[in-house]
């Protein structure tokens, strides 16, 4: 189905009228990442290759504005070329999340030395990882890990988790605090001595993300890997939530895709079923319908929420604080608005197209526990429950919802 447009498939128009032009590029490498996607969830293989394939087609570099080699391309395109890689296979999008995030970081730099830095180096298919968060009783955003002053350079020592998609990157993006509890970021390169990575994530959906633990054992830092802002971008927590829902979009639709194969290539039915084949039989085809459709609402959602975030990136574009901090809350606002709903209809999805296959639906051949199991973690690392409670508050109190600030320079942790 490479060669068949986004609207010959049933999902809708594209973001835009160039879409399908831009995503033909993109087609026959995520076709060649689904066709292995069962068998490296079953053999637990990362995905090396396949993150390398997309480097090579440009797609770590979508963002990038066409003057520095890259493509320019929109959001909302962004999110439906992510929709389509999940598709494929949600683990190679999830290990991508990181790097993607910190392009956006990049494009809102304030800094045009960094700046061109770093997009040069994203042209250039080198790759970033994350190395923000830790486990203990630490809040979101904070750190344990210490980035301190030794003479005219820095020694890097602490643990990460969650550290995703670092195992295949050249760099990890990360923040510690120095020796005056002040927090402060870094690039380091996965290479440097001392750095351990460790690809000992155990959760049983997203395996092959390599979201485990780095270890910074002494690591010397140069002031050049000291990342000059502690700003976020304005859209940041929704651009990381929505990554999110596209994944499980893309989800969605593999699911829907999947079942709808099977049941076309069932033989056998049960003795109380409606038809001698199980393609015929009208509640099997409503279950399948059910999923698919499932699927098409969650995508058109994405694709909606991904309009807020651009506008957040055109203000910033046009230089306008303000309008900067509206779209920032509003973008939040709807992302958070999109969380439950589609979560909801892919875990649900993902559990109900079991109903319009026998017990052959459970064989590990047909990877369809893969699904859920994927669409469950992914759900679990954005909770619907605080999302709600924030669409809520800004309902009735007019809260403004909270995106993803670093802590207060000079703030103790």
């Amino acid at each position: 189905m490479v060669d068949l447009t986004q609207i010959d498939r049933g999902w809708g128009a594209g973001p835009s009228a160039r879409y399908d032009l831009l995503a033909e590029n993109f087609r026959p490498v995520i076709e060649q990442i689904r066709e292995n996607a069962i068998s490296r969830d079953l053999a637990r293989k990362l995905p090396y290759d396949e993150i390398e394939k997309l480097k090579d087609a440009g797609f770590t570099a979508l963002r990038v504005p066409v003057e520095y080699g890259g493509l320019s391309v929109t959001l909302p395109e962004l999110f439906n070329l992510l929709i389509e890689l999940s598709e494929a296979d949600p683990n190679v999008t999830n290990a991508l999340r990181p790097h993607l995030g910190f392009t956006e970081e990049i494009l809102n730099s304030q800094y045009p030395d960094h700046r061109r830095l770093w997009l040069g180096r994203i042209v250039e298919k080198q790759l970033v990882g994350s190395g923000f968060s830790e486990v203990g009783s630490l809040k979101v955003g904070l750190s344990a890990t210490k980035l301190v002053r030794h003479g005219s350079n820095w020694v890097l020592n602490g643990k990460k988790y969650y550290t995703t998609g670092s195992i295949f990157a050249d760099w990890i993006t990360l923040g510690a605090v120095d020796e005056n509890d002040r927090f402060v970021r870094a690039i380091v390169p996965t290479r440097a001595p001392g750095v351990t990575i460790l690809d000992d994530w155990d959760g049983f959906g997203q395996a092959l993300t390599a979201s485990g633990t780095i270890i910074f054992n002494d690591v010397v830092v140069s002031n050049e890997f000291i990342n000059p802002s502690l700003d976020r971008y304005c859209y940041a927590g929704g651009f990381y939530q929505l990554f999110h829902l596209a994944t499980l979009a893309g989800i969605g639709r593999a699911a829907s895709t999947e079942v709808a194969r099977l049941v076309a290539g069932r033989a056998r039915v049960y003795q109380h079923g409606n038809a001698e084949q199980a393609g015929h039989d009208p509640q099997i085809l409503q279950v399948v319908g059910r999923v698919r459709g499932q699927a098409y609402a969650a995508g058109a959602i994405v694709l909606k929420a991904a309009e807020s975030l651009q506008r957040g990136y055109e203000a910033h574009l046009a230089g306008n604080h303000e309008a900067q901090e509206t779209a920032g809350y509003i973008a939040e606002l709807e992302v958070n608005q999109s969380v439950t709903v589609v979560t909801n209809l892919i875990l649900d999805a993902v559990t109900s197209l079991f109903d319009a296959l026998g017990a052959s639906g459970v064989k590990r051949g047909n990877g369809l526990d893969r699904h859920w199991r994927n669409a469950r973690t992914l759900a679990s690392h954005n909770p619907r429950i605080y999302r709600d409670r924030s669409v809520g508050d800004f309902a009735v109190n007019g809260t403004k919802p909270v995106g993803l600030p670093f802590p207060t320079p000079g703030a103790s942790v």
